[in-house]
């Protein structure tokens, strides 16, 4: 157990460091994905002028959260990877004692720390902005928030990082990405809120693992209703199967890698 603490401390604090050198990049990073926001503005404008169901005050809480979300799941693995593949570079990985995996994983996390900063003042400045739309959740809806918003980073990671492994087998593997970002931005509550769907086309999306990467943990945060049952089992279970895929598809590429770049 102390060797397992020592090594994750080690890989914390190698790619921390190494995140803080790109601290200008990572504050462009968290402004790119300012869209919620921008979507926050269309459909409180949209609120006042229809019927949604929602007001335009709880479409700014809700996109805020939905920002929030974004920041804590956002993955870049498939790109990363990738590269290494292509180039030949994951062959020093292999010769590691390690799965190259943490190393993709324990990246990420240390850049979620990294932007930390920047995600809070950006947050202040939302409700210097919009001062009628603060609101502080208690206690135990931010402690489950912050629980399903990990268990989504962590169900988008090793859905992204199964579609990596085809990289054994094709140059352009982060253009099966492109594609599921695209299904990713309309069915996840980025866009808009699921709530709002017609109730046939949400329960049909609800069997899709997309509405509890962001939608989820954002109606947690802002207090919409949810199935929490429903959703952690969901989460769970689509995280198992993509998982076996991973495992199943790492096994069957290392047998044909050959290191291109190397």
């Amino acid at each position: 157990m102390k060797q397992t603490v020592k090594k994750i401390r080690a890989f914390f604090s190698v790619y921390y460091a190494y995140m803080l050198e790109y601290r200008s990049e990572i504050l462009l990073w968290v402004l790119s994905g300012s869209l919620p926001i921008i979507m926050m503005g269309i459909w409180m404008e949209a609120a006042d002028k229809g019927n949604f169901g929602l007001k335009s005050i709880d479409f700014a809480r809700y996109f805020l959260s939905v920002f929030l979300a974004r920041q804590i799941t956002l993955v870049w693995v498939i790109y990363e990877f990738e590269k290494e593949v292509v180039e030949g570079k994951l062959s020093p990985r292999l010769l590691q004692p390690i799965d190259p995996l943490w190393h993709y994983f324990m990246n990420h996390v240390a850049e979620r720390v990294a932007r930390m900063p920047f995600i809070i003042c950006l947050i202040i400045l939302f409700f210097v902005l919009y001062p009628q739309a603060f609101w502080l959740p208690n206690f135990t809806t931010i402690l489950v928030f912050m629980i399903v918003s990990i268990m989504a980073f962590a169900l988008r990671f090793i859905i992204q990082y199964t579609f990596a492994m085809l990289s054994f087998w094709t140059e352009k593997s982060s253009a099966v990405e492109n594609l599921f970002l695209i299904l990713f931005l309309f069915l996840s509550g980025m866009i808009a809120p699921l709530d709002i769907f017609p109730e046939g086309i949400r329960q049909i999306v609800m069997l899709t693992p997309f509405p509890y990467i962001i939608n989820f943990p954002a109606s947690i945060l802002v207090g919409l209703p949810v199935d929490l049952f429903r959703g952690f089992l969901s989460i769970i279970g689509w995280f198992l199967l993509f998982l076996g895929v991973n495992r199943l598809l790492w096994r069957a590429g290392l047998k044909k890698y050959s290191g291109m770049g190397a």
